[in-house]
């Protein structure tokens, strides 16, 4: 099964994940706002322990760009939670456990095996895709420069589509 990231100009579709504190987030929760959603495989794995880890490190550099960042996973609240605290990261994690996988299918991240395939997505505050991507396969860590990319990238697409403004 070959599975394609949404691409660039595709607006977000509807969507719910549930949040750690119990509560939702949903694509109204991208509105106004610059966001990376890092979809991850599995909490406590090696490549997304380093992964969150290297995210964390320039945590302050993708806030400076005016974007918020959430990892995605389709693991329990409990085990996010958990994967959060024992990494002593910030980066506020989003579950895709129930409905299982309905977020990840909905952005064309689930693998066949019931997993998100490891990508990068940015959406912009209108809830359009500016930018994606998707490691070649789950093993593979997307650098930080990769984010830095899109958010340029993102914030080109923007410009343009508020005017010039």
């Amino acid at each position: 099964m070959s599975v394609r990231v949404l691409a660039a100009g595709t607006p977000v579709p509807s969507f719910s994940l549930a949040r750690e504190d119990g509560g939702t987030f949903t694509d109204e929760d991208l509105r106004g706002r610059t966001t990376v959603l890092v979809f991850y495989p599995f909490a406590f794995s090696p490549v997304c322990t380093d992964q969150l880890n290297l995210y964390e490190e320039v945590l302050d550099e993708i806030r400076a760009h005016g974007a918020d960042i959430y990892g995605v996973s389709c693991d329990s609240t409990w085990a996010q939670r958990a994967f959060r605290a024992q990494l002593g990261v910030s980066i506020e994690q989003l579950s895709d456990f129930e409905p299982k996988g309905a977020t990840c299918r909905a952005f064309g991240v689930l693998h066949e095996g019931g997993f998100p395939q490891r990508a990068l997505v940015i959406v912009g505050p209108d809830g359009v895709v500016r930018w994606s991507y998707q490691a070649p396969s789950p093993g593979d860590l997307p650098g930080a420069n990769l984010i830095f990319d899109g958010l340029d990238a993102a914030a080109a697409a923007w410009a343009p589509a508020m005017g010039g403004l």
